[in-house]
């Protein structure tokens, strides 16, 4: 839709109180138009970016944004994590600007596993100190890899690369955590009350797409959202420039990082109504990750006889 402007959401489990905390979020949903589709991380990302082959090779996407070199053979990302070990296995537990990593410290970190993946053919690197690249020869062969927050807290043996083609990503990973866990500056960072940066977490492998396009400019702090924007040729801003700015028809707002539902509610859907005064917006899709979205126009206030939204239920 030409008109709309849209939110990215959380999946509203994941919203404190959930969507009836925020009454006058429910009595807009309920107004709305609803259509569900594929819940979660990449489906709802793929309804509002045109790519071909249709998946996101997050590592390429996002070395675009760190680096100039992406469109040289493919990429894994192979991030510092946090993990902590319990009576089995063990969970991870940090990641990404979490982990308060340093370039000075990142690039000591790497030191140690220059040479082990040099080794395999993977040269490492760290343009960005919380984002880790591996540089892949073309036609390497990769296993399914869990993205860094479907792992979040769980049992890191349920996340682990599996199969024939995992097994020398195992042994990587294996062999990474060890380099890291003797690593002198964990001991530094330990004493300074920082997580400890003892592994790496492979994910996102694959080359830039063959074609990548967007509706309207990007709002949004992920870098994924940021670097598929520069490949599109379309301006990515932060969320705080949001404050000075006008988003337009087509663009697309991401508020995944929203934990409390009263957010929601004030500022974000105030500032949304506003939106629809300007001629140029038709509509608002609220754009949530379990895979319901709901179209508000303005003519849909006068639908007063519709009850809030309650339940997990699409209301047409």
């Amino acid at each position: 839709m030409s008109d709309t402007l849209t939110l990215l959401l959380p999946d509203p489990v994941r919203l404190r109180g959930g969507i009836a905390a925020a009454p006058a979020l429910a009595r807009l949903l309920g107004r709305a138009d609803c259509v569900a589709d594929r819940p979660g991380g990449e489906s709802q990302l793929l309804r509002h970016i045109d790519l071909l082959p249709r998946r996101l090779p997050v590592a390429a996407i996002t070395r675009t944004l760190d680096a100039e070199d992406a469109m040289h053979g493919a990429w894994l990302r192979a991030d510092p994590v946090h993990l902590r070990a319990d009576m089995v296995s063990g969970r991870l537990l940090a990641h990404g600007p979490a982990l308060q990593l340093g370039a000075d410290e990142a690039q000591a970190l790497l030191k140690p596993l220059k040479p082990l993946f040099g080794d395999e053919g993977f040269p490492i690197s760290a343009p960005v100190p919380d984002r880790w690249y591996l540089s892949l020869p073309t036609g390497t062969e990769l296993p399914e890899f869990s993205t860094p927050e479907q792992a979040l807290g769980d049992d890191l043996h349920a996340h682990l690369p599996a199969g024939d083609c995992g097994r020398r990503w195992r042994r990587l990973l294996s062999e990474a955590q060890v380099l890291l866990h003797n690593h002198p500056l964990n001991a530094a960072r330990a004493a300074a009350g920082k997580p400890t940066i003892n592994s790496v977490w492979f994910w996102g492998g694959g080359a830039l797409p063959d074609r990548l396009l967007l509706a309207g400019n990007v709002w949004s702090d992920d870098p994924l959202l940021q670097g598929s924007a520069k490949l599109a040729g379309r301006d990515a801003s932060t969320l705080a420039h949001l404050v000075d700015g006008q988003p337009g028809a087509g663009d697309l707002v991401d508020l995944r990082s929203l934990r409390d539902v009263a957010q929601l509610d004030a500022p974000w859907l105030p500032w949304a109504i506003e939106q629809l005064a300007r001629p140029q917006i038709g509509s608002i899709c609220f754009d949530f990750a379990d895979g319901r979205q709901f179209v508000y126009r303005p003519s849909h206030r006068w639908r007063f006889w519709r009850r809030p939204l309650r339940g997990s239920e699409p209301r047409g």
